[in-house]
């Protein structure tokens, strides 16, 4: 079971009709004892950061999702602001992260030597898989596209934790892993088929 955390941010029922399409069994948690109901969970986020974090932060989920998530082992994927709370804090805000990936989220802006770029990074972009992993079984054969909406981006520390990368005036990390934890800065459930496939190998995880 695919538990899809609702904590007043982000488009539950549009990651709950993917699965639904998929024949995979998901389900809305909004209160921590509905968490046990799920093997693998989604953090999905847009939006600021700030508000995001608050907003976890008041649903009371994070205790017991961080028991099951670091303690326990339990898959899980943030997925665009989702993915930036899962490291220690972000350019955008002030609040401190969840802090279970190592890295920061920047402006594009910010970033050294570029030239001014539009933001948001919004639309269709490349995706280079690194090496294969559990959701890019087909490593560098499968040029995946998917669809991006952000103007930050997960500086990763650990390079070893890097999945797959895109270039928006430089290359970034947009698909990161550290063990059972997943940062996607995509939108899968709006990337169509390559969308799909990367929930559907998320949700066979074991």
């Amino acid at each position: 079971m695919i538990g899809i955390i609702d904590y007043g941010v982000g488009n539950i029922q549009a990651f709950l009709n993917c699965f639904k399409r998929m024949d995979v069994a998901a389900c809305r948690v909004n209160k921590p004892e509905d968490l046990a109901l799920a093997t693998h969970f989604i953090l999905p986020g847009v939006g600021h950061f700030d508000h995001a974090m608050q907003q976890f932060n008041a649903s009371g989920l994070a205790p017991e999702l961080e028991k099951l998530v670091i303690d326990k082992k339990a898959p899980l994927m943030g997925v665009c602001v989702g993915m930036q709370m899962l490291g220690t804090g972000s350019e955008e805000g002030d609040l401190t992260g969840l802090g279970w990936l190592k890295g920061r989220s920047c402006c594009f802006q910010n970033a050294r030597d570029l030239e001014p770029l539009r933001l948001p990074h919004m639309g269709w972009n490349s995706v280079v898989v690194q090496k294969p992993n559990q959701i890019f079984p087909d490593g560098t054969e499968s040029n995946p596209q998917f669809y991006f909406l952000h103007s930050f981006y997960f500086e990763v520390k650990d390079q070893a934790d890097v999945l797959a990368t895109s270039n928006y005036g430089h290359e970034f990390a947009s698909f990161v892993a550290h063990e059972n934890i997943y940062g996607v800065q995509c939108h899968p459930e709006k990337s169509h088929q390559w969308g799909a496939q990367l929930l559907k190998n998320f949700s066979e995880i074991r």
